[in-house]
């Protein structure tokens, strides 16, 4: 490998992956306006199975000196998404949801790698990253389509707590660079991070049997 910082080589190796999960039919629909709010809400109720299990990796990894650096109680999720729930299908929202065989999968993995901190990271990195970037526009975006406001539909995304995005994510890579491993575990959560994009991709693809029973009802 080269003398790259190891947030570029990680970025760099697993670009295709990071597009592909943005190609995803339910995305378009979702992003045009075309889906229902709920249709919108299967897609928070699966953010919410996996992010349960994320948030519960890091309070178990957060004294472990390799994966503590990536615990940050300002980024869980499950209460955002709890306010995002109740807004979209009401107070009875934990009958109305259930995670999809992907999110099952993708969940069992989190859980599975919960003990390898190289492989929370990946899993960490896939998610967190992605949601304080393009999840930022989508955020936009879904409170133009739906009207949703702080305080429950788009919590989800909202990283108030964070302060400067921008300087967090410089942070974020920067532990990324001082990560005290050898280069062979670097490979490792490569190769992690690659499977998390892919596991990611196909509950997104899966999701697209939501949009196609809207869009040709």
């Amino acid at each position: 490998m080269s003398e790259s910082p190891f947030s570029e080589v990680l970025r760099n190796a697993t670009w295709s992956d990071h597009e592909s999960a943005e190609d995803e039919g339910y995305l378009k629909a979702l992003m045009a306006g075309r889906l229902s709010r709920e249709a919108y809400g299967e897609l928070v109720a699966q953010h919410y199975f996996a992010y349960v299990a994320l948030d519960n990796a890091s309070r178990a990894l957060a004294d472990d000196p390799v994966a503590g650096p990536f615990v940050f109680p300002v980024l869980y999720r499950e209460e955002a998404l709890i306010r995002d729930l109740e807004t979209i299908y009401g107070a009875d929202w934990r009958s109305r949801i259930e995670p999809s065989r992907p999110t099952r999968t993708l969940v069992a993995r989190i859980e599975q790698v919960a003990d390898w901190p190289g492989g929370y990271i990946a899993h960490h990195y896939t998610r967190y990253m992605g949601d304080l970037s393009g999840g930022q526009f989508i955020r936009m975006e879904l409170q133009k389509i739906y009207g949703y406001q702080p305080g429950g539909g788009v919590d989800f995304y909202l990283f108030d707590e964070v302060g400067s995005l921008p300087r967090f994510k410089n942070d974020y890579r920067a532990r990324l660079d001082a990560l005290p491993v050898d280069e062979a575990e670097k490979q490792r959560i490569i190769g992690e991070t690659r499977l998390a994009y892919q596991l990611n991709t196909e509950v997104l693809a899966d999701l697209g049997r939501v949009a196609r029973a809207e869009l040709v009802a």
